[in-house]
């Protein structure tokens, strides 16, 4: 059973940056297409996807809004991905998740009903 841990989000100012680590276990990490998506405040219960990155890193996408901002990479020696999020903007603001792809190793999904996830996800709130 899939088991991640989030951490490393809290408030910070408009421009500034948080980086969130996802340490998980009960799956071959080094398999796995990962991605962090969110749930922002009054987009209802569903999450939107935020970034993928292939089993071995060598590819990463982002969705449109974050492109420039947001840098996701990983270690698969310690089965950790991780979200570097600069130039915060009030819209960042949400609960992120990380998630692992239910699909082959070189696909990122970009609903995330594809993956698998069940962290508590670690809150990230942009406030001056």
């Amino acid at each position: 059973q899939v088991h991640m841990v989030e951490s490393g989000g809290g408030t910070a100012q408009p421009g500034g940056s948080l980086r969130l680590s996802c340490v998980t276990s009960g799956f071959t990490f080094s398999d796995a297409a990962m991605s962090w998506g969110r749930q922002r405040p009054g987009t209802g219960p569903g999450l939107e996807w935020v970034s993928g990155i292939y089993a071995d890193g060598s590819v990463k996408e982002y969705r449109d809004d974050v492109k420039g901002r947001f840098t996701i990479t990983r270690d698969n020696d310690k089965n950790t991905v991780y979200l570097q999020i600069d130039s915060l903007k009030f819209q960042d603001s949400a609960l992120y998740f990380c998630a692992k792809s239910r699909h082959s190793g070189d696909y990122i999904p970009t609903l995330m009903g594809e993956y698998e996830y069940d962290g508590q996800g670690t809150q990230v709130t942009v406030s001056s």
